[in-house]
């Protein structure tokens, strides 16, 4: 049994680089895999590992400047969720692009899951789901606004495309985990918006702890390691993902025409060239080498 641990944590770090080998030498040590990024504003990421290698990682990340109080949200999976482990250095732990935006200053008001059905119900408040179009396509709030934007740094521009659109409205943002609303709150604060709020420990949080049967929530919500998507009480979701794309897929679209497997699905088909599909189905053929070899392929 794999335990995983996906986190953020704001604080300003002097000298991300200094912290870099020493995080990699812990999860090394643990036999823990997956993903951390470094910034001067924070971390970030989502590790997997044995219980007691997770456990020694999360203390030794509280230890760093201004992380004493680290959460972080756990799940398990039975097979490995990551092949490899990577400690990146970034400009930022979610990249927004705004260097004004520093949600260590302020961020929006936080709103526990059990009063978020309340908020959102509110005729005079407007939800924005901050996520990518990717993941908004499977799932979300009711009535939520879906900005459809392709990456987090497309949502500054979104804002002031359509900002007249909620005059004299109460803001609530939500995503995945919480960490795209610290910045977008920010962000809508200075942009002069008086009242921002957004779902403490985002969807996962909900999922989580709000009864299905009273849940404002409909579909699945997509996640980054290989559940690909989970419902309420956290169960894993029907969702594949393409790895053409790395986007979502249902075991129904296996059926058609544009799918093939490790290459492409309906929604990335058109996106690559011939010269990427030779490429992706190499790829494939040596993760199926692999797996013949009885070893786990982590190119």
């Amino acid at each position: 049994m794999y335990t995983i641990a996906a986190l953020y944590h704001f604080t300003r770090f002097a000298d991300p680089a200094a912290l870099r080998g020493p995080l990699r030498a812990m999860c090394d040590a643990g036999s823990v895999k997956g993903t951390l990024l470094l910034a001067p504003e924070g971390i970030n990421g989502t590790i997997a590992g044995p219980r007691a290698g997770i456990d020694a990682v999360l203390a030794h990340i509280r230890s760093l400047p201004g992380c004493a109080d680290l959460e972080w949200k756990e799940a398990t999976s039975d097979e490995a969720p990551f092949g490899k482990l990577k400690v990146r250095l970034k400009k930022e732990i979610v990249t927004m692009g705004q260097p004004d935006v520093d949600p260590i200053a302020r961020v929006g008001h936080y709103v526990e899951p059990a009063d978020w059905n309340d908020l959102i119900d509110s005729p005079d408040v407007a939800v924005i789901d901050t996520r990518n179009d990717y993941e908004v396509a499977i799932g979300s709030f009711e009535g939520a606004v879906d900005p459809e934007t392709a990456s987090f740094g497309e949502f500054p521009a979104w804002w002031e495309a359509n900002r007249d659109r909620f005059h004299n409205k109460r803001i609530a943002m939500f995503c995945t985990g919480g960490i795209r609303c610290e910045k977008s709150t920010n962000y809508l604060i200075g942009q002069g918006v008086e009242e921002v709020y957004h779902l403490k420990g985002g969807i996962l949080k909900y999922l989580e702890d709000v009864p299905e049967e009273d849940s404002r929530w409909t579909g699945s919500c997509f996640v980054f390691d290989n559940r690909v998507s989970v419902g309420h009480g956290l169960k894993q979701g029907p969702h594949d993902l393409c790895h053409g794309c790395r986007r979502p897929i249902l075991p129904e679209d296996r059926a058609r025409p544009e799918y093939e497997h490790g290459v492409a699905c309906h929604q990335c088909f058109d996106e690559t060239t011939e010269a990427d599909k030779a490429r992706f189905r190499e790829r494939q053929r040596q993760i199926e080498l692999a797996r013949q070899r009885g070893k786990r392929h982590i190119g």
